[in-house]
C-alpha cells in the first residue's frame, strides 16, 4: 500500500489543535477509506467478480489514524500493475487519488 507523506505536519498539527478535535481527524480518515473502497469497487475490472468481491476495508487501525483497503484476490496486483502478458488495469491507484483529494480537502477545512 502506498504511504502518504505530509509535509508541514507541525503547522498542520498546530492548526488542528485550534480548529478541530482528534475525532474530526479520525472521521476524515474513515471517510476517505470508505471513498477508497467504494471507488476501487466501482472501477475494478470485472471478469468473474472475484476481485471485486474480495475487496476488504476500510480496516481502521492506529487508533483511527490509519485506514487500509485491499483486494484479497491473489491476482489483484497483477490486474493493478499488469504482467508481461497483459496490460495494467489500475483500480486502486485511481481510487487512492480520489480518496487522497477528499482527505486533503477535509483536512484543509479543519485548519481554516
Amino acid at each position: 500500500m502506498a504511504d502518504i507523506k505530509i509535509i508541514g505536519l507541525d503547522k498542520l498539527e498546530k492548526q488542528l489543535k485550534k480548529n478541530a478535535t482528534l475525532n474530526d481527524v479520525k472521521q476524515a480518515v474513515k471517510m476517505s477509506g470508505t471513498t477508497l473502497q467504494e471507488e476501487a469497487k466501482r472501477i475494478v475490472p470485472v471478469d468473474s467478480s472475484n476481485l471485486k468481491d474480495t475487496m476488504i476495508g476500510p480496516e481502521i487501525s492506529n487508533g483511527g489514524m490509519t485506514v487500509e483497503v485491499a483486494a484479497m484476490a491473489e491476482y489483484g496486483e497483477y490486474v493493478e500493475y499488469g504482467t508481461r502478458y497483459m496490460e495494467a488495469q489500475p483500480y486502486m491507484r485511481p481510487a487512492l487519488k480520489k480518496a487522497e483529494k477528499e482527505f486533503r480537502a477535509n483536512m484543509k477545512k479543519m485548519v481554516n
